[in-house]
Parts: C-alpha cells; sequence; structure tokens
C-alpha cells in the first residue's frame, strides 16, 4: 500500500536565546491556524527593550531564569494574517484580516481578583511575550489573543506603532507619579523609557524636569526634549539637584535606569514628602535605598509594574504629534543580525539609544 509522502511543516525564522549572550537565528516551526480569539499575527517592528537586554545578559530577569531556549522581544506592531473564532480587538470590535496593530505583550488571565479590580498587569496568572517560559516577538509570526491587538491608523509607521509600548510604560510611570502642572520632576535614566517619561510627564504640565545620565548623546536629545541635563561622571546629582532647588528637592524623582545607586540618589533628590517611582530594573535582584532617607522625608514609594489600560491613549498621543517616538530610534537591524544589535546595545556603543528591528513583508 503506497503512503502519501508527508508535507514537512512550514518554518520560520526566529531568535533565540540559548544562555547569557546566547543569541541565535534559529528555523522553527510557524505557529498553528489560530483558535477562538486568537490571532496569528505576521510581525512587521520590534523594539530591543532594556529588559531584554536584561535578560540577555543573564539568562534570566529578577527571579525567573530562562531554562530552555526562549524568543526575546516585547515591544512589537504587526498584521493580522488570519483569525479564530470570536476575535475582538482591545476596543472590543471584531479584528480583521489585514488590520496593522500595536500589540500589548500583556496577556492577563481576566477572571482573577486583580483583574476584576481593574489591575490586569498584577494578573495572578499573567503571560508576557519574551519573559520565559512565554516566547516573544522575534520571528516573523505569532499567534497572540486578539483582545491584545490595538488597530493603528495608517498615519503611523511600524517602528512608532511597536514604540507604543514603551510609551505606555511611561505613562503609567507618570500616573502613578500623580504629576501635577507646575511639579518639578528628577528621571534618572536617558534611556528609551527615560525619554518617554520626560515627553509625558511635560504634557503633564511638570516643570522643570531635570534628567540625570552618564551619556552625552542621550543627554543632548534629553536637552532638545526640553529637559534640563545632569550628567554624572561630572557632577553629584542629589547635590545638583540641592543646588538647582535651594535645597527643596524635587516634587517627583522617577527612577528609569540601572535601579541600583541610582535609587538612593533619587531619594535623595525627592522633597520632604515628595513622591518616587521606581521603573528600572536591576540586574542584582535587590533594592537598596537608607531608610532613613525615606522615612525622615515620608516619601511615597510606587514601584511600577508594566502598564495597565493605557493603548488607546498611547495611539492618540503618538497620532496627534504630542510625542516623538521614533525621535529616538538610532538604529534599525534585520531580524539576521538581531545578535549583533544586542551586542551593540549591551555595550552602549555607536551612541546607541533606540534599536529596532525591522521586518520587512515577503516579496
Amino acid at each position: 500500500m503506497n503512503q502519501m509522502p508527508s508535507v514537512p511543516p512550514l518554518t520560520m525564522q526566529a531568535v533565540r536565546l540559548h544562555g547569557p549572550r546566547d543569541l541565535r537565528v534559529e528555523q522553527v516551526p510557524q505557529p498553528a491556524a489560530p483558535g477562538p480569539g486568537m490571532a496569528l499575527l505576521r510581525i512587521t517592528a520590534v523594539g530591543v527593550c532594556g529588559s531584554d537586554v536584561h535578560t540577555y545578559q543573564d539568562a534570566r530577569i529578577g527571579d525567573t531564569v530562562v531554562a530552555t531556549p526562549l524568543t526575546l522581544g516585547h515591544e512589537f506592531a504587526g498584521v493580522v494574517v488570519a483569525v479564530g473564532a470570536d476575535s475582538y480587538d482591545g476596543n472590543f470590535t471584531p479584528l480583521l484580516p489585514g488590520t496593522r496593530v500595536a500589540v500589548d505583550p500583556a496577556q492577563p488571565c481576566g477572571r482573577c481578583a486583580l483583574c476584576e479590580q481593574g489591575d490586569p498587569n498584577l494578573c495572578q496568572r499573567l503571560h508576557f511575550c519574551g519573559t520565559y517560559p512565554d516566547d516573544g516577538s522575534l520571528s516573523e509570526f505569532m499567534l497572540m489573543p486578539a483582545h491584545t491587538c490595538f488597530p493603528i491608523p495608517d498615519t503611523l509607521d511600524d517602528t512608532t506603532a511597536a514604540l507604543l509600548e514603551p510609551l505606555g510604560i511611561a505613562l503609567h510611570a507618570v500616573d502613578l507619579a500623580k504629576v501635577r502642572v507646575a511639579d518639578s520632576v528628577a528621571i534618572l535614566g536617558a534611556g528609551p523609557i527615560g525619554l518617554y517619561i520626560l515627553q509625558v510627564a511635560r504634557l503633564a504640565g511638570a516643570t522643570p524636569i531635570y534628567v540625570v545620565d552618564q551619556f552625552s548623546w542621550r543627554l543632548a536629545l534629553a536637552e532638545r526634549y526640553g529637559a534640563i541635563p545632569i550628567n554624572f561622571r561630572d557632577q553629584d546629582p542629589p547635590a545638583a539637584i540641592a543646588k538647582a532647588t535651594g535645597g527643596r528637592g524635587v516634587d517627583v524623582a522617577i527612577e528609569a535606569a540601572w535601579a541600583d545607586h541610582s535609587i538612593q540618589w533619587a531619594a535623595e533628590m525627592a522633597r520632604l514628602g515628595g513622591r518616587l517611582v521606581l521603573v528600572g530594573i536591576p540586574s542584582v535582584d535587590t533594592l537598596a535605598l537608607k531608610h532613613s532617607t525615606a522615612r525622615r522625608k515620608g516619601l511615597t514609594i510606587r514601584l511600577s509594574r508594566r502598564m495597565k489600560h493605557v493603548y488607546p491613549r498611547a495611539i492618540k498621543l503618538a497620532s496627534s504629534g504630542a510625542v516623538d517616538l521614533a525621535g529616538i530610534v538610532s538604529h534599525h537591524f534585520p531580524l539576521a543580525e538581531t545578535p549583533q544589535a544586542y551586542a551593540l546595545n549591551d555595550h552602549y556603543a555607536d551612541n546607541v539609544v533606540k534599536i529596532m528591528i525591522d521586518l520587512p513583508p515577503p516579496p
């Protein structure tokens, strides 16, 4: 009896982490057809995030260890290829093939107490793209819940659509800080998140805004967006803030950098009764802060856990031109050169600020 020859499974290119700084471009099976409530996406652009770089460096983030090969990436945009039954987008409208979307990488359960209370970023069963064991977006195709997909207007290009994710992080951080008109703000870190926090804080009416970093090219961008730059290689940041504010300190300090001694700096910069928001993720899974500094000042301290309910606002801001997302992009790489992109970001080489991985449509 003759047997029909088996059809080899379709494969695609993906970038997977096998260990610390061991990133490989590989052929892996394409996703299956989407089931109910799911969407198959062709990925168009992926941003390299600082948290991705943490995972790349150590094959872990916090206490989450990469135990088997993992596809990284969580800042991304795509085009809907196919949808399953009952697939509704993030605005609860039917999601249709051919739609260009920005994608929220968080996949909360929607049923636990925290989800029902409006805090899906704190979901007890949260899955998140590119955080072990959930594969991320550095691949040609992926399956995502339809409700994580937000249609974008044609006026937004793929790079800007992918960068709605870090803009969402910035929106959530400023929300936590409760920034008011004429509040003074210090931001530690002039990386992508810090630069977006700067832009959002300005929109909220904060002034003046100080930004601390060690790289002159990043501080030049911060100054372009309206900040007063402080290079910690040249001066002591808490002393500089004390001098600038007559010893009072700033109303709000936001740590969006390396999350080590910078946390203590941020606490020292905040005024009595000030607000401190911690966004950065440390390579060593500890939080270092002098108790007396925070206690004697009576600081309100908030730790930022990703974001929630921000994509419609982010799309509105980007579409109106109120924020400049693509302006911080310093490098573009194709998917096949992702390992080189990560190595460059890891070493802060070539005046890097933000790297995008571009996936053009198939010929």
